[in-house]
């Protein structure tokens, strides 16, 4: 039997909380009801009462007053404290909300502080819109309400059945695959124009024993990647496809943030680090490029995504971000440049082939990197199998110094 949370709103929302938690129930779980509300008094008994929640981040709800702006603020700070809470004492192994806009917020605040893997089920009124500012990176679940969670009734009832049935399926599930012996993890990043490269070096790895988790490199699959890699789980990062800092540098759509290239560094896990796709910005359709773009060299990908080629001036400041950001490795990492073509569509030939920008991103990189980071440069386009092997078997070699370098501080610490 597994508990899980049923966190909301339950001064408005109490009586359908109250019957996801019978469902859970039925289900053969333990519900763990959460109370985050804050105006009127709750509807049914919680079993972990608002002042306790508030209690976590030393919040007095009587300051709140009436104002239920401040009060979905507050809770959505408290929310993440009583999960995490709650999952690192192992009390919690699935969690459940249903709500409007600011039982939403709230309760999916809590959901982004735990991990990945974890269950998470929304129920809202919002899940048909635009969902990332409530995801962010993790797997929420978001599921349609269909109608405002107001009342039981003919179709909010089965919907709120199958809701409870989905998150004891999705526990079930989670608790089935525990004892499983996983090899060990890399993480790689990979677009269109390096899958060829990816899957060649994904081989090698796979046959050293390791299992490679790709991203796709479209700003969401960068996020969830460095979130992930901040947990620790990784043992290696093959940075194949670093597209996602051309975006963020130049105003594409396909950013992953600032912090792009950090979680790796910071954290020790060893790398390695190409300029795969760096020769290119993310649009969507040609007419939705800004008109300062519409006369560089353009290439519809297909009706939904159009690329433009990075000039010389941008492709050197992208390298010295991305070298100022693989500066702060305390890991083993090594940047591989393929100097024939760092995208499929680059190589001599076709139609991003600019040996100029690529020579000024090259440049960049070499003269901004700490001078105790190899920067290895090979005669061959990205996606050349001599290449990928090349950076499956440089990781291979930083995963080992790293673990070479913890055991000998082990011993020393002995």
């Amino acid at each position: 039997m597994a508990t899980i949370a049923v966190l909301g709103t339950l001064d408005t929302k109490g009586v359908e909380h109250q019957f996801v938690a019978d469902c859970i129930s039925r289900h053969g779980h333990q519900a763990l009801l959460i109370d985050v509300g804050t105006l009127g008094a709750p509807q049914i008994n919680p079993h972990i009462s608002r002042e306790a929640v508030a209690n976590m981040v030393d919040l007095d709800l009587a300051s709140l007053g009436d104002d239920r702006g401040k009060a979905v603020e507050a809770m959505s700070l408290a929310a993440p404290m009583i999960l995490s809470t709650l999952f690192n004492q192992g009390k919690i192994q699935g969690v459940i909300s249903l709500g409007g806009g600011g039982g939403t917020a709230i309760a999916t605040s809590g959901m982004r502080a735990l991990p990945l893997g974890f269950p998470k089920l929304m129920v809202s009124t919002l899940a048909s819109g635009n969902t990332a500012q409530y995801i962010g990176a993790k797997d929420i679940v978001m599921m349609p309400s269909i109608v405002d969670v107001a009342g039981l009734n003919r179709i909010s009832r089965p919907m709120l059945t199958r809701a409870a049935g989905a998150i004891c399926g999705m526990v079930e599930a989670a608790q089935a695959e525990k004892g499983s012996q996983d090899r060990p993890l890399i993480f790689a990043t990979m677009f269109g124009n390096t899958t060829t490269g990816v899957n060649h070096a994904r081989e090698i790895l796979e046959e050293a024993g390791y299992e490679v988790i790709v991203f796709h490199a479209t700003g969401v699959g960068g996020r969830t990647m460095e979130s992930l890699i901040e947990t620790g789980v990784a043992a290696g990062v093959l940075d194949f496809t670093t597209t996602e800092f051309a975006d963020e540098i130049v105003g594409g759509v396909l950013s992953a943030g600032p912090t792009r290239l950090e979680a790796a560094a910071k954290s020790g896990t060893p790398a390695i680090v190409t300029p795969g796709c760096l020769d290119m910005v993310n649009f969507f359709a040609k007419e939705s490029i800004p008109a300062k773009f519409r006369d560089r060299t353009i290439y519809v990908h297909n009706p939904q995504v159009t690329l433009m080629r990075t000039n010389e001036e941008e492709a050197t400041a992208i390298g010295v971000a991305m070298a100022q950001r693989i500066n702060q490795s305390i890991a083993p990492v090594s940047v591989l440049l393929p100097l024939k073509g760092i995208s499929a569509i680059s190589s001599s030939g076709y139609v991003f082939h600019d040996p100029k920008a690529d020579e000024a991103l090259f440049s960049a990189l070499r003269s901004t990197l700490r001078s105790d980071i190899p920067v290895i440069a090979r005669q061959e386009t990205i996606n050349d199998p001599a290449f990928a092997e090349a950076c499956a078997r440089e990781l291979l070699k930083n995963i080992d110094l790293k673990v070479q370098a913890d055991r000998e501080r082990r011993r020393r610490g002995n």
